[in-house]
């Protein structure tokens, strides 16, 4: 499924900035447990919140994407 690809795509990109999820969603302001959620593949995120991620991690759309089909 593309959201649980996304999710774990976004915790690896995380994880090498080393940030706490509750780190990582309070510098992009988003809720902590909204975050968890994405990143577990439980939501079906908006492209707006996909962005904030993105830039949050500072990489682009397309490398944010990497490696999902």
């Amino acid at each position: 499924m593309v959201t649980r690809k996304l999710g774990n795509r976004i915790q690896v990109l995380r994880k090498q900035k080393g940030l706490s999820q509750e780190k990582f969603a309070l510098h992009i302001n988003m809720d902590r447990t909204y975050f968890a959620s994405v990143e577990a593949g439980k939501r079906n995120i908006s492209i707006n919140n996909i962005k904030k991620i993105a830039d949050g991690l500072e990489v682009s759309l397309s490398e944010l994407f990497e490696g999902i089909d």
